[in-house]
């Protein structure tokens, strides 16, 4: 047991103490700032319609004001965080590539960031590859040679749209790449015939356009039944489940189920850093006016404390761990696993840290492929797994 590991044990044993002497706490002993700055993505998208619906019990019940920035990619989402001038992001998967340092968070800039989660959504929507129903797309496979939307700067966006296509054993290579500047622009692409297929949730506003416009919306079914499949789909996305969908666009309801992925979004992401009694208090405010906005946005029924995936890719903060377990919806097992998630972390910033110092590459492609390397070394020393694993640039 590493030094990190215990610190991180003493911590969360801190909290739980500390939330037994306090006991419940009503709405109101929460203490909330006048105003809260939250990221999400494009106006109109799912996490920015939830978080819109959040703001607004904060403003209605407790006083404060939620500003939403709206934010293309992951990159976009989580800047205003590690400047301090948001508190909270509505994250999706990109809050774990940034706590493993991969893809655009490889970069000189960023490197392993101490993403901490509050709370997350799960509920009956879906995720994958949405299809414009006139390419006559029927399966993943059907796929092939298609035009499929691409994000710069959201490595979540475009490692999920590859995970979908792995299902199919279908690569990169097999179809043809279209770049969009954000989420938003991806999806218009699809209503505007630019490109075949872009990733999202069947919940979100643009999917809905897609629906609406001429060429409809289809999404290609991934059944939990193709073991094979879903082999091909977790070595690329390991947060991504198979997921009975029943709500949404194309065509998804109770009776008429499609069988695509899921997994937990928003994510809602604060730092490590973040005042604990802070994100204490946001997490509080939320569980206490669930009520007022869970039916505020579809997926916002998602966020209730017990349906939280507490043994996820990414850790929860002290502070929600504190939130979680006064309502009794935190386990030794979620501990545990949680614990092993912060000394992760430690793990991949220590070995950051010591890259820097070996004066590495200035050019950005060989200093990918060191610090790569570099990561990759270190998780195996510490008996972790290394997970995502990029391939050498040139």
């Amino acid at each position: 047991m590493t030094a990190a590991f215990t610190r991180a044990s003493v911590h969360i044993a801190v909290a739980t103490a500390m939330l037994a002497a306090a006991g419940a706490s009503s709405a109101h002993d929460i203490k909330l700032p006048p105003t809260l700055t939250f990221t999400a993505y494009d106006t109109g998208t799912a996490g920015f319609n939830i978080t819109v619906a959040v703001g607004k019990m904060f403003k209605d019940k407790f006083g404060t004001d939620v500003r939403v920035l709206p934010a293309g990619n992951d990159v976009a989402r989580m800047a205003p965080l590690r400047a301090g001038r948001a508190q909270m992001s509505a994250m999706g998967a990109g809050t774990f590539y940034a706590q493993e340092g991969v893809f655009e968070f490889a970069s000189k800039d960023w490197g392993p960031q101490p993403t901490r989660l509050t709370l997350t959504s799960l509920d009956c929507n879906g995720s994958s590859l949405g299809v414009a129903a006139d390419t006559g797309v029927k399966e993943v496979k059907d796929l092939k040679g298609k035009r499929v939307g691409f994000v710069v700067g959201s490595p979540a966006l475009n490692q999920l749209a590859l995970a979908v296509l792995a299902f199919a054993g279908l690569g990169k290579n097999d179809v043809k790449v279209v770049e969009f500047a954000s989420y938003g622009a991806m999806w218009k692409g699809v209503v505007n015939n630019d490109v075949d297929a872009a990733f999202g949730t069947s919940i979100t506003g643009p999917a809905r356009e897609v629906e609406a416009s001429p060429r409809k919306l289809v999404w290609a079914p991934m059944p939990a039944s193709d073991k094979a499949g879903w082999d091909r789909v977790k070595a690329v996305a390991p947060y991504l489940s198979p997921h009975q969908t029943t709500c949404g666009a194309g065509g998804a309801s109770p009776a008429t189920p499609l069988s695509l992925g899921n997994y937990p979004y928003p994510a809602n992401t604060v730092y490590a850093s973040v005042d604990s009694d802070l994100v204490y208090a946001i997490v509080k405010a939320m569980i206490a006016g669930y009520d007022d906005y869970k039916n505020g946005a579809p997926g916002a029924l998602g966020l209730a404390a017990d349906r939280q995936l507490k043994q996820w890719v990414v850790p929860y903060h002290a502070a929600a761990v504190k939130a979680l377990t006064e309502g009794g919806q935190w386990t030794a097992a979620d501990d545990a696993h949680n614990n092993k998630l912060v000394q992760r972390q430690e793990v991949l910033k220590a070995a950051w840290d010591a890259y820097l110092k070996t004066n590495p590459p200035g050019d950005d492609a060989r200093f990918r492929n060191g610090w790569m390397a570099a990561r990759r070394d270190a998780l195996a020393k510490a008996s972790l797994e290394v997970g995502v694993d990029e391939a050498p640039t040139q």
